[in-house]
């Protein structure tokens, strides 16, 4: 979680020095598409204040009102900015863009704004690299997609998605703009910011499904729950477990319940003795699983 902080911090003050480039860019340039990547890099600046503030919350530790901690205020967090990107994010370029679409305009000194989108090109695609080099770390072997998927710390993924969109617009924009002031097409410059916040509209739809879907509570993977199927049912007073529950708290948190069917002929000090066992053998085993409640059961 650390290095997760380090990266957020480092992307927080990148993207805040870009968008102030970006937008005094625009201002001198009149290009819209440029004013829209500002936008985007200061939506980006927004969201990664949220997602320190979230993981801030979300290691508070349990107290009468929540029991099971704060860990899901992370998730919270998350969604909120899948909605920002697409709100702000989007939204804004993609009015903006078409603003310009109908009414075009020239776009003045258009150097200033290669070699800011060149600048910030390299700046990004550092940050890029910093966040691919950090996720490839958890993925485990598994491929992109099933690793954001399985993915229980959505600050990981909501950099790396991030910083991926920040590069492609970046070069949507220097494409476009490249087109535009070669051959005087001066609403390439609006269909570029209309591109972007499409971008930025196709990004949020994928993050809020993932922060929604651990919001909502998924739980732990069907190898996990087969693994501490067995290590209950190696103790002696138990028959067999009747079902295993649970969902993710936080990144490093569990919640976990399992039903438990014991031998019909052991008293409730015997049941209690093996409650105490079965719940120290599993958190021994799995220590993100930071609660266990075990049900006895009849079947």
């Amino acid at each position: 979680m650390t290095k997760n902080n380090a990266s957020i911090y480092s992307a927080l003050a990148a993207n805040l020095l870009i968008a102030i480039t970006k937008f005094i860019a625009g201002g001198f340039t009149n290009s819209s598409s440029m004013i829209s990547e500002g936008i985007h890099s200061m939506v980006d600046t927004i969201n990664q204040v949220l997602l320190l503030y979230g993981l801030k919350r979300s290691k508070k530790a349990p107290d009468s009102s929540r029991p099971f901690g704060y860990g899901k205020e992370l998730y919270f967090w998350s969604f909120i900015v899948s909605i920002l990107i697409f709100g702000l994010g989007g939204g804004i370029s993609i009015y903006q863009g078409i603003q310009h679409i109908i009414e075009p305009e020239p776009i003045s000194n258009p150097l200033i704004n290669y070699a800011v989108l060149g600048l910030c090109i390299l700046f990004e695609g550092w940050s890029l690299s910093v966040a691919i080099k950090e996720f490839n770390k958890v993925r485990n072997g598994m491929n992109w997609w099933q690793a954001i998927v399985k993915s229980k710390d959505p600050s990981s993924f909501l950099v790396l998605f991030e910083d991926g969109a920040a590069v492609t617009g970046l070069l949507i924009v220097l494409v476009f703009m490249l087109v535009g002031h070669h051959f005087q097409l001066d609403y390439m410059d609006g269909l570029a910011s209309v591109l972007v916040g499409l971008l930025l509209v196709f990004v949020s739809a994928i993050l809020a499904r993932e922060s929604r879907s651990l919001l909502m509570g998924e739980g732990i993977a069907a190898e996990t729950k087969e693994k501490i199927r067995l290590l209950a049912e190696q103790d002696e007073a138990v028959v067999s477990v009747s079902n295993v529950l649970s969902t993710y708290q936080s990144p490093e948190e569990v919640l976990l319940m399992i039903m438990v069917v014991f031998e019909p002929e052991i008293d409730t000090e015997d049941i209690t003795d093996a409650i105490v066992r079965i719940r120290e053998v599993i958190k021994q085993e799995f220590p993100f699983i930071r609660f266990v409640i075990i049900q006895p059961s009849e079947t």
